[in-house]
């Protein structure tokens, strides 16, 4: 499972490299406003994907005694981090692209290039982050999860690149510009998204569908009389929940023992990569 998660995270890494470099190259050579933020815009998924991959390696490490609960929330941190990055390419992009509209500099040279590289750009994102969230569903990585929302919207970015590339190519110039502000739009819906899950899970924001899956666990099972302080959170890939249950009054520890037990595997086989803690209490004496 960690191999299969490590693997698809550094893939993305050299992807990121690739496209960078290749968007840079090619945003120099033609002066389009448009691949340039593009490049900036990929020279931080380098860093986000990157940042992905130091966290998956170390979110999977088993607690220890500095990390009781673990290091999930690794992940979470580094989807926040990934949040700031994109605020910074919004800010660069909208400024560079308000600065060419004010002054009217928005002559660009569009040849065979830019059209290569932005149509490459749509390719390998598509297809990292097809397989990015593949992997992220199958382990429950919301580092990887964050990665394929990203790279997903990647693709709408391109495409409004491209297509103020083609319009420029018919002498609208100013369309280059208008397509930046676009993808700096798109940025910045991409971050709210990410900021506010990555936050959630770090202030542990009980995760409300986890949450209505466990009661409805509970309530349907015969054994447990009564139940309160059901307590969800989530750390990175790993779900942490504590519950109170009353069970008879007659019933001696170990039949006791055993319902909680129940309780236990019963939400671990429907909430993966869950840890437990039932707490067993007496319900009312029978008048």
């Amino acid at each position: 499972m960690k191999n299969e998660k490590h693997r698809i995270a550094l893939i993305s890494v050299g992807a990121a490299f690739f496209l960078t470099t290749f968007k840079l190259v090619v945003g120099l050579l033609t002066g389009s406003l448009g691949i340039l933020s593009e490049a900036l815009h990929s020279g931080l998924d380098l860093m986000a994907a990157a940042i992905t991959w130091f966290a998956v390696r170390v979110s999977d490490k088993p607690p220890d005694r500095d990390h009781h609960f673990g290091h999930g929330k690794v992940e979470n941190l580094s989807a926040f981090i990934e949040t700031i990055l994109l605020l910074i390419t919004c800010i660069w992009i909208i400024y560079e692209a308000s600065h060419r509209l004010i002054t009217g500099s928005t002559e660009i040279d569009v040849n065979a290039w830019s059209y290569t590289v932005v149509i490459s750009s749509i390719i390998i994102d598509f297809t990292r982050s097809r397989a990015l969230k593949r992997v992220a569903k199958k382990h429950n990585s919301q580092a990887l999860e964050a990665d394929a929302l990203h790279f997903s919207t990647d693709i709408w970015s391109s495409t409004v690149v491209l297509m103020g590339l083609i319009l420029a190519h018919f002498g609208i110039f100013i369309a280059d510009s208008i397509a930046a502000l676009m993808v700096a739009v798109i940025i910045m819906i991409v971050t709210f998204r990410l900021g506010k899950r990555s936050m959630n899970v770090l202030l542990d924001k009980v995760p409300d569908d986890i949450y209505k899956k466990i009661r409805e666990i509970l309530k349907q099972m015969e054994d447990v009389e009564y139940f309160h302080d059901l307590k969800v959170r989530a750390a990175g890939a790993d779900i942490f929940v504590e519950v109170n249950i009353h069970v008879h009054p007659r019933l001696n520890i170990h039949e006791s023992h055993d319902i909680a037990t129940n309780v236990e595997n019963k939400i671990k086989a429907v909430i993966p990569r869950c840890f437990v803690h039932v707490h067993t209490e007496p319900d009312e004496i029978e008048k």
